[in-house]
């Protein structure tokens, strides 16, 4: 069964990475924020350190929308039943889009792009285009990416890097030539860069002064970006469709522990990559997260029943990890007693034997994992995947656990990866082995986004669940 909302909403990208997407999404947003609108936000695609951002500037967590990992059904009750989440009712859902706006699966399709989520969400999409050295020609760039699928969704271009006194021409040359709405320009704002690292962008806990950063972005935008002009393009989306509950589409959706069971959930700065929706589902599921730090205490929570340990940047903070012997050795010893753990790329590496940082130092880290996990000189396995369980003993012991899209994205790499899943890349005929996999330990490299896999957490709090009967 299916209903109808009417959710204002669009699309911020771009014709590649570097285009300004993160920064311009964030100073529209405060610029909304500012004008007393509620907005919720949404990334496109699997990365997480561009909804953190959104998040320090709306209040309100960010989350996920990619349609590699599930698909068209389950992606619009997802955007229809974010803004519910929040605390207050909301007024328009931003999404930020991911590389080029066509950029999909493979490198040679559109699938699981930013133009990909705007068709399966009808959501209208606004270019920002990176004007520096263009003037006429603007108008053969913008009309390509509008015309290249007929049903493309642009319906506004933003000019970014573009001067004042050359902004009224274009804005009517491009209107003239392509027909879409000019919605401003983003002159040059030297102090409100955000910096990049190995794996994207710095965490924005790292940037002094984000907020008096972001606030004057907003006040440069307020004046140069046509506000009113971008809410009236949200408004013209159209209603949306979406499913009434996700368990008419996969039943494992419906699974709820017969008692709460306790996760200790690594947080901190070594441990931040992962999404908002995988909590959710946790808690939905049954699961009461209690969040804990590797860095900063000294001890695991009290009356776990299960662990997981997402990934960050535990490189940056491999010294002051290992010197934390005492939650190195509470943490080996309650999976070695039983205890379910779930570990992804920084976690898994935090498990090894030793874990080297960005100097070339090795430190001990937990032991679990034998062998050492390495930097390396470039991504050691990138994009997109779908994990194949190798034989008849799966995660937790669950034969449902299978066939789960995936996503890679790391310079380090390990001594032993695992051998329990089998990644194939889509579009492609290459492949590895990776995930050490057993009753009650699942770890390895690849991020997993649990509504794509709703057997995989499904699975874990219910070996959680045995534990807890063990222990009683």
């Amino acid at each position: 069964m299916n209903r109808t909302i009417n959710l204002p909403r669009f699309m911020l990208t771009a014709g590649a990475s570097g285009s300004g997407k993160t920064l311009i999404t964030c100073g529209v947003l405060m610029a909304l924020v500012k004008r007393g609108i509620r907005p919720a936000s949404f990334k496109c695609g699997p990365d997480y350190i561009d909804p953190m951002f959104h998040t320090r500037v709306i209040g309100t967590p960010s989350r996920n929308l990619d349609t590699f990992f599930t698909g068209e059904e389950i992606t619009r009750y997802l955007l229809a039943n974010g803004p519910q989440g929040q605390e207050m009712p909301v007024d328009v859902a931003v999404m930020e889009g991911v590389m080029g706006y066509y950029d999909g699966v493979g490198g040679t399709t559109t699938r699981a792009s930013a133009y990909d989520l705007a068709r399966v969400t009808e959501t209208p999409s606004i270019l920002i285009v990176n004007s520096r050295g263009m003037s006429v020609s603007l108008c053969a760039y913008i009309k390509g990416f509008a015309e290249y699928r007929a049903d493309s969704r642009i319906r506004g271009v933003i000019f970014n890097q573009m001067s004042p006194m050359l902004y009224p021409r274009m804005k009517d040359l491009v209107e003239k030539e392509t027909g879409l709405q000019v919605c401003g320009y983003v002159p040059k704002v030297e102090d409100c860069v955000i910096e990049s690292r190995h794996l994207g962008l710095v965490l924005p806990h790292e940037i002094e002064d984000l907020r008096s950063r972001l606030n004057k972005l907003a006040e440069v935008l307020e004046k140069s970006v046509e506000i009113d002009t971008i809410l009236s393009i949200a408004q013209s989306a159209p209603p949306l469709t979406v499913p009434q509950n996700l368990e008419s589409i996969d039943p494992d959706f419906g699974f709820h522990t017969e008692k709460p069971v306790r996760i200790g959930i690594a947080s901190d700065e070594a441990f931040c990559f992962y999404y908002a929706d995988n909590i959710s589902l946790l808690k939905k599921m049954g699961a009461e997260p209690v969040f804990f730090s590797p860095l900063h205490d000294e001890h695991l929570p009290d009356d776990l029943q299960g662990l997981i340990l997402y990934g960050g940047y535990p490189e940056l903070y491999a010294e002051k990890l290992a010197g934390n012997i005492r939650m190195k050795e509470e943490i080996a010893g309650a999976i070695r007693q039983g205890m379910p753990c779930m570990a992804e790329c920084g976690g898994f590496m935090y498990l090894h034997e030793e874990m080297e940082d960005m100097d070339g130092t090795f430190y001990k880290t937990c032991g679990i994992i034998k062998g050492k996990a390495f930097r390396t000189a470039r991504l050691s396995r990138f994009g997109y995947i779908v994990l194949n369980r190798k034989g008849q003993e799966g995660p937790f012991c669950s034969a449902d656990v299978d066939r789960m899209p995936a996503h890679e994205f790391h310079y380090f790499d390990s001594e032993s990866c695992g051998s329990m899943f089998h990644a194939a890349k889509p579009e492609s005929a290459r492949g590895w082995d990776c995930i050490h996999a057993s009753g009650t330990l699942m770890a390895g490299f690849p991020h997993l986004y649990y509504y794509g896999a709703p057997a995989l957490p499904k699975a874990f709090l219910s070996a959680c669940e045995r534990y807890c009967g063990l222990l009683s």
